[in-house]
């Protein structure tokens, strides 16, 4: 089993920042690739940005440029560096995993709030 817990969220002004960070626990494989979603009220989950193992990287194109995604594998964590934030960044930021082995599977935090005041 996994299990993955988000901090960092909160209120930011217009053009902040944030830094989402989750913690994975129980058993992670290399093959696991690790990343964000969010969720905006009234709509569907949506891509942020994901990792694998080895630090390859895929952003929404929403993300590309202002966002960052990092990865410790000794750690086991993931975190999401949101600069110069817009009010419509307003969602719920979900930390998932994603195996393949045989079959997908996907794990997701609890997530964690950000809010772009306007």
């Amino acid at each position: 089993q996994v299990q993955l817990v988000e901090s960092g969220g909160g209120l930011v002004q217009p053009g902040g920042s944030l830094r989402l960070s989750c913690a994975a626990s129980g058993s992670i494989f290399r093959i696991d690739t690790m990343g964000w979603y969010r969720q905006a009220p009234g709509k569907q989950r949506e891509l942020v940005a994901t990792i694998t193992s080895g630090g390859d990287t895929n952003y929404a194109d929403a993300a590309k440029g202002r966002f960052t995604i990092s990865r410790d594998n000794a750690k086991n964590t993931v975190s999401l560096q949101l600069n110069s934030l817009k009010p419509e960044a307003t969602a719920v930021y979900y930390c998932s995993l994603r195996r393949v082995l045989g079959r997908t599977l996907y794990y997701w935090g609890q997530g964690t709030q950000v809010t772009g005041s306007s």
